[in-house]
């Protein structure tokens, strides 16, 4: 039985499919969910011009908070109990801040939607998905894009 499942959004069409999964879940198993987003400074920093590098990471910032915002509305909808933490990333993958936090929280399931990638899309895009699948002690269900 789970009682608390973590589910990282990033906003996407599939984190959104991956979040509808959770909640019915949440519903079947009385679970609470705890929302998880990652704002990934580790790009901002690398690709933007000194001089505009706050501007950038408190665009990313909100934008992180809207994504948490956003995904609280469905979990408003279906009476489902559940938190949210948003997270500023400056040198680790996504994948590992999932796992510590999985631990940290504790949750007895992580849900999460992957892309399906394969071939040259996969090794160029990577997956956090894949990532965290690789290393994670907790339970994952992989919600696939459809």
């Amino acid at each position: 039985m789970y009682h608390r499942i973590l589910v990282p959004i990033d906003g996407s069409d599939t984190s959104n499919l991956a979040l509808q999964e959770a909640i019915e879940l949440a519903k079947n198993q009385q679970a609470t969910i705890r929302l998880f987003h990652v704002v990934d400074l580790t790009t901002a920093y690398s690709s933007v011009n000194a001089p505009h590098l706050v501007e950038r990471q408190n665009a990313l910032q909100e934008e992180g908070q809207k994504v948490i915002a956003d995904g609280s509305e469905p979990m408003l909808a279906a009476g489902v109990k559940f938190d949210s933490k948003c997270i500023i990333n400056f040198d680790k993958h996504t994948y590992d801040l999932i796992e510590i936090e999985a631990n940290r929280w504790p949750a007895d399931l992580i849900v999460i939607g992957t892309h399906g990638r394969r071939g040259i899309r996969r090794m160029l895009l990577g997956s956090v998905a894949e990532g965290l699948i690789r290393i994670s002690s907790t339970p994952v269900l992989l919600v696939r894009a459809k």
